[in-house]
C-alpha cells in the first residue's frame, strides 16, 4: 500500500525570514491525521533568508537530521560544536537528555534550502551528541547510498533507532529498486525533480508512506534526488 502526501497539502509557515513546509504536524500547524509515520515524526522543508535563522533553543529525546540542498547552514550547540553544513552533507544530532543549539543561514546574500528531519529515538535519556558527514553526489548517483543507520555501517552516520536512511540521485529515465524485509515500512521523499514509486507519481516536495510492499521501484521522470527511509 502506498499513500502519497502531496507537497501542496503540507502545512505552511512563513513568518518573513522563513518559508517552511511541514509534511507532519509541527509548531502551529496541527493535523491529527498527520502526526508522523512510524518513528518519523517531523519532515520540514525550510528556506531561510540570508543571515537569518533559528536562535538558540533546546531539544531533548529526539534524533534530528538536517540535509542541505542549496546554500550553507551554520550550526552552533551547547556541546561546543561550530560547523557549516553544505549541499551533499548530512548532520545528525541526538538531543538526548537535552541540548541547546542555533541554526542560521551562513550567507548574507543567498537563501539556504534544507530538510529538517526528526526521528523518535529508541530510548530516552541518551547522552547528547553531534556528527556530520559529506556524501558527494557522485556516490549517490544511480544507487541508494546509505547515509544514516543504527550501526553506522558503510560509513553512514549512526542513529539511535532502527531506521535506515538512503539518498539517491537519478537521471531522467533511470531507476533503482529496494526490497523491504517482512514487517518493514518506508517513507519516500522527493527532494528534487519527479519520480514514480511503484507507478505512483511523486513530484518535488511530495512524500509517500509505504506499508505491506515487498519491493520498491523508483523511476526518475526527470533528473531527481530522493530520500528513502526504511522503518520498523
Amino acid at each position: 500500500m502506498i499513500r502519497a502526501r502531496k507537497a501542496g497539502d503540507r502545512g505552511h509557515t512563513r513568518p518573513g525570514w522563513l518559508d517552511s513546509y511541514h509534511t507532519f504536524s509541527f509548531g502551529d500547524y496541527y493535523d491529527p491525521g498527520q502526526m508522523g509515520f512510524r518513528d518519523l515524526r517531523v519532515l520540514n522543508e525550510d528556506r531561510v533568508l540570508p543571515s537569518e535563522g533559528f536562535g538558540r533553543h533546546s531539544h531533548r529525546d529526539m534524533e534530528i537530521i538536517s540535509y542541505v540542498l542549496e546554500g550553507a547552514l551554520s550550526h552552533r550547540d551547547s556541546l561546543g560544536t561550530g560547523s557549516v553544513i553544505r549541499p551533499g552533507e548530512f548532520q545528525i544530532m541526538s538531543a538526548g537528555t537535552g541540548i541547546f543549539h542555533s541554526e542560521f543561514n551562513a550567507s548574507d546574500t543567498e537563501t539556504v534550502h534544507f530538510l529538517q528531519i526528526w526521528i523518535l529515538p529508541g530510548s530516552e535519556g541518551l547522552a547528547p551528541r553531534y556528527d556530520q558527514r559529506a556524501f558527494p553526489e557522485k556516490e549517490r548517483r544511480g544507487e541508494l547510498k546509505l547515509v544514516v543507520s543504527p550501526d553506522a555501517r558503510d560509513g553512514s552516520l549512526k542513529i539511535f533507532q532502527d531506521v535506515f536512511l538512503y539518498a539517491v540521485s537519478l537521471a531522467a529515465g533511470s531507476g533503482i529498486g529496494h526490497r523491504l524485509a517482512p514487517g518493514r515500512h518506508a517513507w519516500v521523499q522527493v527532494a528534487r525533480g519527479a519520480v514514480s514509486l511503484n507507478g505512483t507519481a511523486l513530484l518535488e516536495g511530495d512524500g509517500a508512506a509505504v506499508s505491506e510492499e515487498e519491493a520498491l521501484a523508483i523511476r526518475a521522470v526527470e533528473d531527481s534526488e530522493t530520500l528513502l527511509f526504511d522503518l520498523r
